[in-house]
């Protein structure tokens, strides 16, 4: 047997206590079998291990994490491991696992042991004066916010378990953590919890979901649990539960069991039980009573998405001639911050809708509509200068049959004044009156103010509530379940959150009836309209025009 291998050392030696007080060998479920095969993953790979676990509530990864920072604490020199957790009792829990490996190991492959303490176990030569010295490695536990916690010290493995329930600043504690562990291989950090709203633990899970930094998101669906299921006795399913059913392939006897849950372990609380045991990752941080939007919809909505093909990414090229762009070209590319959901179609035309960085936003946007249906088809998202972000959404206008592009204006109008330069002909034209001359002035791009943000966000809130089944982007979807009423009544992005998608949306939304009403204007010609109609009509502003259109026919 290879006793560094920890599937065998751990099939072979380990041993936990179960719930009624039992000394059993250590088997992994399948749920921990999933997560080892993401930590030997990275080891094979090289890489330094970096995981950040979102669960459901009892499925064990603090027992299969603890097994893999005992084994490789006791199985290599020089090692220090670190067991934090968000208070005293979680602490004494899972330092508990290890004193109990330790003691139930046979005493050939027991390393020497110098102190045991209730918080730390020190492996070496427990007499100083002998010239063996053991692993010289330790295993320590602390709770979360206490004193100097990682200071001054280098550290190989740390678990940190529920992160989203530490009291204090998490950020300010995770990174001063992590300046303690050296970036090599060898290495391991893994942060896992149960969600506990929008927090810092949720924007390093959207980080990591992104691509953003290091560390590897796994995310475990209560109904991985083979245990999680009940008899079934016949009952009716609902709406929900036959959406649930589909979308994760599901059984009667799972469904059983969910309704048990919500019954005993929630109070009869849903929304609970979706943060609790969690189907998806959005509905694991769910706000209650807090997010503007229609949480059902959106939720169902993901779900939906779950089994949908995956759109196409990548971005743009194209050179500049003579003040325009030419040979525009899309090209696929894993890393790309291009997401096409559906082609453009001929004699279809499009919105875009645009959110430029600013304001502590990091994310230059852009959301695509195809009028004839008001469907989602693209989405862009960068991190990027100015320049690169307007010629970019040059090109993704010129794709969709020259979109009418509306981008936001409140912090630089850069982007626009470039899109013009560039010689784009269907920017959005927003109406001013000149307060000296009281002359109506025409201003390209879209003036976010006091008086139009919340007309486009009461619009997309209608637009959600209506017509979710457009939506195709599931970052999208997934922003909007942090978008909240704050404090002072000001909706907005929870703390660590973004809007960019969210704005870039909404902005799509309110334009999309000038470009519906002026696709349908041009139908207009050989109607048999009479003078009356046209001039109700021509009065009318776009709201109006779309009702008439619809009263009196094309």
């Amino acid at each position: 047997m290879d006793i560094f291998d920890f599937s065998q050392y751990s099939e072979s030696f380990l041993k936990i206590r179960t719930k009624n007080g039992r000394i059993i060998p250590f088997k992994p479920n399948e749920p921990q079998k999933r997560l080892l095969s993401v930590i030997e993953g990275e080891r094979k790979a090289g890489r330094p291990v970096r995981i950040i676990i979102l669960k459901a509530r009892q499925m064990g990864f603090s027992t299969l994490t603890e097994g893999v920072l005992f084994h490789s604490t006791i199985t290599s020199e020089n090692t220090t491991s670190l067991v934090i957790a968000h208070k005293e009792e979680a602490v004494a829990g899972l330092f508990a696992m290890n004193r109990l490996f330790y003691d139930e190991l046979p005493e050939r492959i027991r390393p020497m042991r110098n102190t045991a303490s209730t918080k730390e176990m020190v492996f070496e030569n427990p007499d100083k004066g002998s010239a063996e010295k053991g692993l010289r490695s330790r295993i320590r536990s602390a709770t979360a916010g206490g004193r100097g916690v990682g200071r001054s010290e280098t550290i190989t493995n740390i678990h940190a378990s529920e992160v989203a329930f530490w009291e204090g600043d998490k950020k300010a504690i995770l990174n001063g953590l992590m300046q303690a562990v050296p970036d090599s291989p060898g290495t391991m950090v893994i942060l896992e919890s149960t969600a506990n709203g929008c927090d810092y633990f949720k924007e390093l899970w959207d980080r990591a979901v992104n691509g953003d930094n290091d560390f590897v998101p796994v995310f475990f669906p209560w109904h991985e649990m083979k245990e999680y299921r009940r008899k079934y006795d016949g009952f009716q399913l609902t709406k929900a539960e036959t959406v649930l059913k589909k979308a994760y392939n599901l059984d009667n006897e799972q469904l059983a069991w969910r309704r048990w849950c919500i019954r005993n372990n929630c109070g009869g609380d849903e929304q609970l039980f979706r943060q609790e045991y969690p189907s998806a990752p959005e509905e694991a941080f769910i706000l209650t009573g807090r997010c503007i939007f229609d949480k059902e919809k959106i939720s169902s909505r993901l779900a939906i998405l779950r089994g949908r093909k995956e759109p196409v990414i990548g971005m743009f090229t194209a050179k500049e001639k003579d003040g325009r762009l030419e040979d525009i070209r899309f090209h696929r590319q894993k890393d790309g911050f291009v997401r096409i959901y559906s082609k453009p179609q001929t004699g279809h035309s499009y919105v875009i809708g645009g959110d430029t960085a600013g304001e502590g936003s990091d994310y230059f946007t852009a959301q695509v509509l195809d009028s004839a249906d008001g469907k989602q088809v693209c989405v862009l998202r960068q991190q990027s200068d100015e320049d690169e972000y307007a010629r970019q959404v040059y090109c993704l206008g010129k794709y969709y049959n020259n979109a009418l592009t509306a981008i936001e204006t409140n912090f630089s109008t850069y982007p626009v004044k470039e899109l013009a330069r560039l010689g784009y002909d269907n920017l959005y034209v927003r109406r001013q009156e000149d307060s000296y001359t009281n002359r109506i002035l025409n201003s390209y791009g879209f003036k976010t103010t006091m008086v139009t943000r919340p007309l486009i966000i009461s619009g997309l809130v209608k637009f959600v509530r209506e017509e979710s089944g457009k939506l195709n982007d599931s970052e999208t979807l997934r922003e909007m379940l942090s978008f909240v009423k704050n404090s002072h009544g000001r909706a907005e992005a929870e703390y660590g959150a973004h809007d960019d998608l969210v704005m870039a949306l909404a902005i799509a939304v309110y334009v999309l009836p000038e470009v519906v009403a002026a696709t349908q204007e041009e139908s207009m010609e050989t109607a048999h309209w009479t003078a009356d109609m046209w001039e109700d009509y021509n009065n009318s502003d776009t709201e109006g025009k779309l009702y008439l259109l619809k009263k009196y026919g094309k």
